[in-house]
């Protein structure tokens, strides 16, 4: 199970800049993070798991900012060339991620695990994200997903 040392020992062998946020569990999700500590929705993003409903389970790991809402059923659908998709339930994100909702950092998922970012995130000076567990955000300059080679930058994959 991922917690923030894994994220910084990731970060840290990648060479970039970041800081990691403590923050209480209790505010750990997007909404509460960001009205709590001063962060605003605008520069807060979300890792959000994307399951196939049928068949094979495939997923993936989607990251939009946290005042926009995934294009699930179109943009998601036809990046995994999969027809009937949903967010991937909380027990299904623990056991995949070893993280819970609220925590999930797009710098300790599995590496055959596509990761999918909304472009817009890339024209951020920083964004926060899930520090691997309830107790931490990282921000990070959006550059560190062009030095990520499981992650593909995706126009309108957010509404």
């Amino acid at each position: 199970m991922p917690d923030e040392s894994d994220v910084v020992r990731v970060l840290d062998t990648i060479g970039v800049t970041y800081e990691m946020v403590e923050c209480d569990p209790e505010f750990a999700d997007t909404a509460a993070f960001c009205e709590k500590y001063g962060f605003p929705p605008e520069q807060s993003g979300n890792t959000i798991l994307i399951a196939s409903k049928r068949g094979e389970k495939k997923y993936s790991a989607c990251i939009a900012l946290a005042h926009t809402r995934l294009d699930v059923n179109h943009t998601v659908r036809d990046l995994m060339g999969i027809r009937r998709l949903s967010f991937a339930s909380a027990d299904e994100t623990a056991e995949l991620t070893g993280m819970m909702i609220g925590g999930v950092t797009p710098f300790c998922l599995p590496d055959d695990l596509p990761v999918y970012v909304d472009s817009r995130i890339m024209t951020l000076d920083y964004v926060i994200l899930g520090g691997g567990s309830r107790s931490a955000k990282v921000k990070i300059d959006p550059e560190i997903f062009n030095q990520m080679p499981s992650v593909t930058v995706v126009d309108g994959l957010a509404n």
